[in-house]
């Protein structure tokens, strides 16, 4: 019967898991269909992007299923259930889960350091036409290789980082070698991993302060505030190409008696042309968009875009409220720098914590949420660098739109978003610490009661006794190093100021046009031939 009751439950949890799965693989191939170049598309780069954007998002789709187990093994009334009352078979599912981090993080760290550096430059070195496919491998190794070295020399560091107390300064050098050893054999790796996609999950904290924190603020609001209109546009346009030809034939009818332009003119002159032509384009685009459907059915559809918009924008500030009062219960009740601002349990009302902790039971429920927190999380990411662009400090090296989107620029993006999901474990667990620390579990406490002891159940935490509550092997992966959580600590705050920022500047802003980044100086006349066809 326990058994019985085990694999009913283990199939229920991987049944919705492989659901989630195929799920995400259609959205990846969708999502990244929809921003490929029809001109410069490529197999393989495809394959890498929707790959690697596919993992990321099934790594996070393994916290809820974490939580699950963790959750299941007991009862309401804090008991352990039958087939979870042997500690043995409880190791095997923790080991189950352990090893799916193992497997998942790992290819993580192949896509970051190897695959998609490699495919990134190899395309790279075709844009040279007298190269040849040997030479464009060779070079594509030869840039790799640094990648490779990055990677290998976070596991070292990682591997051999004490996390206890080290010998005594009187241990003999073998000793403090062989000990340095049998910390890295006892954890069977887990530092080494731990170290190298914790350091991916920094630079995905900066990707998240960036890119998601403005998107979560100019998403909603361009729903809101929808587009302008397109006739009125179309006429805008027109006067301004009227205008800008009439200054060119002034500026050409100086030269009319055989005189020279001077170099000022000259150049006023190019800058003229330029940007009629640009004018000319956008009049071409927008006589599209006026006989497009889509734009009558948006129209159409304006009232539930309102609505959207509303519901993402009271999404995104019970976000902030809650990662607010996370972030205040740490700096409160945790133990400070030191300690990484850890904290077992939640001291202060967190709503989304509760929230979390009241679907949990009712699986899948909580499964549903969590995966649209992260899908939330990847669109707001991806309206965020839609609308920046892919920057490197002061210098925009790709811009991302729809349907010419260059091969470089979607592993660009699929790097980014990778490296913004892995981050999105954290956001979660400050979102709703007591959530992915032990799920919904509780535990039994015998309080005196005269001549006698009664029972009563608690919710797990810190104080509870270590065989009576489980930890999430999500947990021990984001707090296997201290000061990696100090940072991500005041990342958080630097994300809730990124959004009131973003906020602020997207309230300020006017209605977007209905052919918002379409048209841009320095596209060709070619680039349009794809959007048209």
């Amino acid at each position: 019967m326990a058994a019985q009751s085990f694999l009913s439950e283990s199939v229920l949890g991987w049944s919705i898991f492989s659901i989630v799965l195929l799920a995400i693989l259609a959205f990846c191939w969708i999502y990244i269909r929809k921003f490929q170049s029809r001109q410069e598309s490529e197999v393989v780069s495809t394959i890498t992007a929707i790959c690697a954007l596919a993992i990321a998002l099934i790594t996070s789709a393994l916290l809820p299923v974490d939580i699950f187990l963790v959750s299941f093994m007991k009862h309401p009334n804090g008991t352990y259930k039958e087939w979870a009352a042997n500690n043995e078979t409880r190791e095997q599912i923790e080991n189950t889960v352990l090893h799916g981090y193992y497997t998942l993080y790992s290819i993580i760290l192949f896509c970051v350091f190897l695959w998609i550096p490699f495919v990134y430059f190899y395309y790279e070195e075709q844009d040279d036409d007298n190269m040849n496919k040997c030479s464009q491998v060779k070079n594509a190794l030869k840039y790799t290789v640094g990648f490779a070295i990055v990677c290998v020399v976070l596991l070292l560091i990682g591997a051999f980082v004490p996390l206890e107390a080290p010998p005594s300064q009187n241990s003999t050098q073998w000793e403090k070698v062989q000990y340095l050893f049998e910390e890295l054999g006892s954890s069977h790796g887990l530092p080494a991993l731990a170290f190298s996609i914790s350091s991916l999950t920094l630079i995905g904290m900066l990707a998240v302060i960036t890119y998601t924190a403005y998107g979560m603020s100019v998403m909603p609001l361009n729903l809101i505030k929808g587009t302008r209109s397109v006739m009125y546009e179309r006429l805008e346009n027109t006067e301004d190409i009227d205008d800008v030809e009439h200054q060119i034939e002034r500026l050409k009818s100086k030269c009319q008696d055989g005189r020279p332009l001077s170099s000022r003119d000259r150049h006023n002159l190019q800058e003229l042309e330029s940007k009629l032509q640009v004018l000319q384009r956008r009049g071409r685009h927008l006589e599209i968009a006026e006989r497009n459907c889509c734009t009558k059915v948006g129209s159409a559809l304006r009232p539930i875009k309102i609505l959207l918009g509303i519901v993402f924008i009271l999404v995104a500030l019970l976000f902030i409220i809650a990662l607010f009062i996370s972030n205040l219960d740490k700096a409160l009740h945790s133990a400070g720098i030191s300690s990484g601002f850890i904290i077992f349990g939640t001291n202060l009302t967190n709503p989304l914590n509760e929230l979390l902790l009241v679907l949990q039971p009712v699986f899948p429920l909580d499964y549903i949420l969590i995966t649209v927190i992260t899908m939330y999380f990847v669109f707001t990411s991806m309206a965020g660098i839609r609308n920046m662009g892919i920057w490197f400090f002061w210098i925009r090296l790709y811009k991302i739109r729809p349907k010419r989107t260059r091969p470089q620029a979607l592993l660009f993006l699929c790097m980014i978003l990778l490296l913004i999901v892995l981050h999105t474990s954290y956001m979660i667990y400050s979102l709703a610490p007591q959530y992915v620390m032990y799920g919904s579990q509780k535990y039994l406490v015998q309080i005196p009661s005269g001549n006698t002891t009664t029972d009563t159940t608690r919710t797990c935490d810190a104080d509870a006794p270590e065989d009576q509550c489980t930890m999430t092997r999500t947990y021990l992966f984001l707090h296997k190093f201290w000061f990696f959580s100090t940072i991500y600590y005041f990342g958080n705050w630097a994300f809730i100021g990124a959004f009131l920022i973003g906020l602020v500047v997207s309230c300020c802003r006017g209605k977007k046009s209905v052919i918002e980044g379409e048209v841009e100086a320095d596209d060709s006349d070619i680039s349009d031939d794809e959007y048209v066809h």
